[in-house]
């Protein structure tokens, strides 16, 4: 297992390389100058080139390229210009607001999905079957900002359910001391079960709009995966031999399954990732995505290049992780590693 996560680590380093030359070359390629935009509208022509001299923007892109790398090698992702805070810092602050939510809303969707998908697999035909079909269909025909405006207008605004969506807690309740960065962790860790409760009912809004954006595909694979497993050998020959139908399906039919089950949750948590972005502005949730939105409408470049660093590391801790997962639930995986 060592050696397997040691290859993996290895193939990582060409991929990180790859990920900061080619943000660093879209970011230059960006509309807009920044040297202007940071200059001000009313700024002349020597003071829009002076700030460009401060910014390094008037050296040739190869020592720029040098400069962004020496910068890296010292741990150091710059300084936004916009909030003039370190870039490592604002990332670090932000992070844990969007781990947060899209840990949330995968949660609540594996809670509703994997079920509804082993059912639809075993009572295939059924209105469970069908209701599958129709939740899986749903959640990808609606795109992700839309559904969470449209959950804001009838829960928010006409039922009057949900708090205003905007952003962690409400203006009545106060943070809890950061010890993880997760509201609802730190609350229960502290005993404020009032800044709990504010923290969930903020979450929940943002998190269903995740959940029904990632329900479709965890549901489908589940029911096609059980459908295949439920038609093999072994399961014909576990029930055959008279073993109980709820064991034959979690403990024989269930494992078995679950492969391409984890390979569709690393896949999803990255989409969901991504899909955070929009989901934070319709919610004014003070993540990573917001920050680096913010960065790009002004031309920012650094929080951008931090944000898509950021990124390209955690979808490749992720799939390290789905490789030790895959040797803990077969070990022919482990053994072919």
């Amino acid at each position: 297992m060592l050696s397997m996560i040691s290859r993996r680590m290895l193939l990582v380093i060409p991929n990180l390389i790859g990920v900061i030359i080619v943000t660093f070359l879209l970011t230059r390629a960006l509309p807009g100058d920044p040297a202007a935009y940071f200059a001000g509208p009313a700024a002349t022509k020597d003071a829009i080139e002076q700030v460009r001299k401060q910014l390094g923007l008037d050296k040739p892109l190869v020592l720029q390229f040098g400069d962004y790398v020496g910068d890296l090698a010292k741990g150091n992702l710059g300084t936004s210009l916009t909030t003039g805070q370190p870039v490592l810092t604002e990332l670090r602050n932000r992070l844990p607001a969007s781990a947060e939510l899209t840990l949330f809303g995968l949660l609540l969707s594996m809670a509703i999905a994997i079920p509804l998908g082993i059912l639809a697999a075993v009572k295939q035909g059924s209105w469970i079957d069908h209701t599958c079909r129709v939740v899986a269909t749903a959640g990808v025909s609606l795109p992700v900002f839309f559904t969470g405006l449209l959950l804001v207008y009838f829960f928010y605004f006409k039922l009057g359910w949900s708090p205003a969506p905007l952003g962690r807690l409400d203006v009545f309740s106060s943070a809890p001391p950061s010890i993880t960065g997760f509201y609802l962790i730190d609350s229960l860790l502290t005993g404020q079960f009032e800044t709990f409760r504010a923290a969930l009912s903020q979450l929940l809004l943002p998190g269903m709009t995740l959940c029904i954006f990632s329900l479709a595909p965890i549901a489908r694979m589940t029911r096609a995966s059980m459908l295949a497993v439920l038609a093999s050998e072994f399961v014909r020959t576990a029930r055959a031999s008279g073993l109980d139908s709820r064991t034959v399906i979690i403990t024989y039919a269930f494992r078995n399954a679950m492969l391409p089950v984890v390979t569709t949750l690393g896949m999803v948590f990255s989409f969901l990732l991504g899909a955070n972005v929009l989901v934070e502005k319709v919610f004014a949730w003070p993540g990573i995505g917001s920050y680096a939105i913010e960065a790009l409408i002004s031309s920012d470049f650094a929080p951008v290049q931090g944000f898509v660093l950021t990124m390209a590391i955690l979808y490749v801790a992720l799939n390290l992780l789905i490789d030790i997962l895959y040797g803990v639930i077969d070990p022919r995986v482990r053994l072919e590693g």
